[in-house]
Formats: C-alpha cells, sequence, structure tokens
C-alpha cells in the first residue's frame, strides 16, 4: 500500500478522515509506503504556510516514518519519466510520481483524492 501525501497526513494525525478499516488494514501490510515525493509536497506546504508542523518538515517526516513503520519509496529515472507519460487526468506533479509510483510498484493507492480513480490503478479511500 502507498498513502498519498493527504493520507500520510490524516494518519499522523491520528487517523482523521481514514476509516477503522482502513486503518486496521494499514496495521496488517507488512509494508506500507510513502512516496519521496510526500516530503517535497509537505516540504511546500509548510513554506507556504498551508500547513502547521510541530517540528521543521524534515524531522517531522522523519518521525512519522519511523512512529508509523513506513517505508520511503524512493523516485528513480522509471518513475519520472512514466508520470509524464500518465494521461493529462490529473497535473498535480505530486500526485502524478505517486500514481506512477503505484503503477510501477503494483501498489494499492490509500487517498481521499477521487480523480486518482481514473487512472487504471486500485485505491482505497
Amino acid at each position: 500500500m502507498l498513502l498519498d501525501t493527504c493520507a500520510l497526513l490524516w494518519l499522523a494525525q491520528g487517523g482523521g478522515h481514514l476509516s477503522k478499516k482502513i486503518c486496521q488494514r494499514l496495521r496488517e501490510e507488512p509494508f506500507v509506503y510513502v512516496s519521496a515525493i510526500s516530503g517535497f509536497e509537505v516540504g511546500i506546504k509548510y513554506v507556504q504556510r498551508k500547513l502547521i508542523l510541530p517540528a521543521l518538515p524534515a524531522d517531522w517526516f522523519r518521525i512519522i516514518v519511523k512512529h508509523h513503520d513506513l517505508q520511503v519509496l524512493p523516485l528513480d529515472l522509471e518513475i519520472c519519466i512514466r508520470s509524464t507519460q500518465l494521461p493529462a487526468i490529473h497535473n498535480d506533479p505530486c500526485d502524478r510520481m505517486i500514481i506512477a509510483s503505484a503503477e510501477i510498484h503494483r501498489l494499492i493507492i490509500v487517498t481521499g483524492d477521487k480523480i486518482f480513480i481514473e487512472y487504471d490503478i486500485e485505491t482505497i479511500c
């Protein structure tokens, strides 16, 4: 499973908009991933003052990853190129990187963003 950035933020806030069923499933999965691009997105939102964190973004991200036993999925050339080849459904480059990552690594995306469903990948909300 791969958390999109909103799902990561919800998880960090104690579950938030994630259903009990999804939270349970996250606990049962052997590996839950978060894309490195989510670190970029969190950092940008923090700098723009659209996101308030109890620590600097790099520290916050490390703490959340460790606390929730998440695996950071790095971006590589294949993911970056694939993100440019996706259908022009979604213009957000961060989300396109997450979608490409899920596609390449055959992961289910945990997201609240309904537009992800329009791609040929499995999502849970």
